[in-house]
């Protein structure tokens, strides 16, 4: 099975960049829709981006313009550079493949924007 493993996550102030790595197994990343989601405690995962197979970007719109998914397909990693973060950007931070899970969930990695 594939495995995800995410990093990169942090405690910035408001206003700050954190870039965020999922790093696949396989060289898969490039072969699917994949997808960052966040999580709060007693809240479903919600889906803040995606990067398709061919290369399009899908935002939500509380992140648009602040977001960008990019991918290297040598390293096997997925990349979201994250800027002018905003404390309800705090949450934990999954990759995976979206539409289609194409891996069980990971650890995920924190961020925190304190307020």
């Amino acid at each position: 099975q594939e495995v995800l493993a995410e990093s990169g996550g942090g405690s910035v102030q408001p206003g700050g960049s954190l870039r965020l790595s999922c790093v696949a197994s396989q060289r898969v990343l490039s072969a699917n829709d994949m997808g960052w989601f966040r999580q709060n405690p007693g809240k479903a995962r919600e889906l803040v981006a995606q990067l398709t197979s061919q290369g399009v970007t899908n935002y939500a719109d509380s992140v648009k313009g602040r977001f960008t998914v990019s991918r290297d397909n040598a390293k096997n990693t997925m990349y979201s550079q994250m800027n002018n973060l905003k404390t309800e950007d705090t949450g934990v931070y999954y990759c995976n493949g979206e539409p289609e899970r194409i891996s069980s969930w990971g650890r995920g990695t924190q961020v925190t924007i304190p307020s």
